[in-house]
């Protein structure tokens, strides 16, 4: 199985394709950058879009998974429909299958939130519709992260010091689900 992950740090934190690559045995290549958007990777004029492009194009991959920037759904949903839509339809052309690795809500009680002029379950709540919304436009698969994070919230910490980001166990977690989705 060959796996290409677009994302950022969210993916690559605590070596997560590693995790997966475990759990499943593919092989796995990222294309990631801290802050990477989706929009991102589909421009041929910067380094990423256009490794991503040549990827897609003179490489198979079995699925290709897409993670947005942690708030790129809140602050630019329509952008992010648009943009998930247009990859999808190029890792269709190549044979893949695209999957939604749908991300978390910042920690609860995160400053960062405040940012936003919402609260954890507002984030929580924005992210999962609109990750379900592209899921279900583009008839993909969704790794649900975000949502066990949530179920897990006042249990156990899954984040790292910067409230944002995961720590060990919540990419453990991560990996998890999403090999979950790929596996059945």
């Amino acid at each position: 199985m060959r796996i290409l992950m677009l994302g950022n740090s969210f993916t690559t934190a605590n070596h997560m394709p590693d995790m997966l690559a475990e759990l499943t045995g593919a092989e796995i290549v990222q294309h990631t950058r801290g802050g990477e958007r989706l929009a991102d990777q589909l421009n041929p004029k910067t380094k990423m879009g256009k490794r991503t492009q040549e990827a897609l194009q003179n490489e198979k991959w079995d699925f290709v998974i897409l993670q947005e920037m942690s708030n790129g759904l809140i602050t630019s949903k329509a952008s992010f429909l648009e943009n998930a839509e247009k990859l999808c339809e190029k890792i269709r052309e190549n044979g893949a299958k695209p999957v939604f690795y749908a991300t978390w809500a910042y920690q609860r009680g995160e400053k960062k939130l405040e940012t936003f002029g919402m609260d954890y379950d507002e984030m929580y709540q924005k992210l999962y519709e609109a990750y379900h919304l592209a899921a279900d436009r583009n008839h993909t698969l969704i790794a649900d992260v975000g949502k066990k994070f949530y179920e897990l919230s006042d249990k156990v910490n899954l984040y790292a010091d910067d409230g944002c980001h995961p720590n060990e166990k919540g990419s453990q977690i991560a990996a998890e689900i999403i090999a979950e989705v790929l596996m059945n």
